[in-house]
């Protein structure tokens, strides 16, 4: 409805121009196309000057209309070089105060034409986006013995788990059955519940927010396994620390299920490997 009416009110303010240009070429004897063309020409003389005005006010308008941005959100803009708060928006630039104090200067225009990311959605989230992976080499991934599995069982977050598992293997794996056809428990799967178990119960996650701890498509670089989980905690700082506490832990004890974490081979092991 509302485009139809904007439609109607330019079509009434062209017969309106249309009509008092008529009148004025009435007046001064002149033909009304002659009119048009000058009009036309200033016009483009007009834009040409002041372009730069003329976008950034209609930027200003759709910015504002639209709620794309404000005074005081985070944002950030790559191919300007933004990444900070925005301190001032004026008609024809937008001024962002970037984490290491510098201040980046962004043509009001450029926001509506360029993409560029607003962080406000997240900092009413209550929850801050952690997104990160570590690879696993696929030669140490194999199932579990029944050493194993006991020496497993003693880890507190993993014993309720392992014993459902045990009971369930149990009652769908017929005796008699060679190991193939039977179900069994890995130590990769095993170390994946331990990470959920242990995210679950770190006092910075989030637990309301979008939680996973998956598996992503193996590659010459190993098996990727995945955290995507929230911290409660959005400070940059803090964030952080969360971050980093979260995978010294996890690459301290990766060993412990007789994993392997995947990196490249550097100038040590091809020096280890001649000896």
């Amino acid at each position: 409805t509302r485009p139809i009416k904007g439609f109607r009110q330019i079509v009434k303010i062209f017969f309106y121009a249309m009509g008092i240009i008529s009148i004025v070429a009435l007046f001064i004897q002149k033909d009304p196309l002659t009119i048009l063309a000058g009009m036309g020409a200033v016009a483009a003389v007009i834009l040409l000057i002041f372009k730069d005005t003329i976008l950034g006010f209609v930027a200003s308008i759709q910015l504002s209309a639209n709620k794309m941005v404000n005074i005081g959100d985070w944002i950030s803009m790559p191919s300007k070089g933004a990444d900070g708060t925005v301190i001032d928006i004026s008609l024809n630039t937008v001024k962002v105060q970037n984490w290491d104090k510098t201040i980046s200067t962004i043509p009001t225009y450029a926001l509506v034409s360029e993409s560029f990311n607003n962080w406000k959605g997240m900092e009413e989230s209550g929850g801050r986006r952690i997104k990160r992976h570590l690879n696993l080499d696929v030669k140490s991934i194999h199932f579990l013995s029944e050493e194993e599995i006991e020496n497993f069982e003693k880890i507190r977050l993993l014993k309720d788990y392992l014993i459902e598992k045990k009971n369930e293997i149990r009652t769908n794996n017929p005796e008699g059955e060679i190991p193939v056809n039977q179900r069994r428990l890995t130590n990769v799967g095993t170390f994946r519940k331990y990470v959920e178990a242990y995210l679950q119960e770190h006092p910075k996650i989030h637990n309301d927010m979008t939680f996973l701890v998956r598996q992503l498509q193996v590659s010459e670089k190993g098996l990727p396994l995945e955290i995507y989980v929230f911290s409660n905690d959005q400070e940059w700082a803090n964030y952080e620390a969360i971050q980093a506490d979260i995978f010294d832990h996890i690459l301290a004890i990766v060993p412990e299920f007789n994993l392997r974490v995947f990196q490249n081979p550097t100038g040590d092991d091809f020096q280890n490997s001649a000896n």
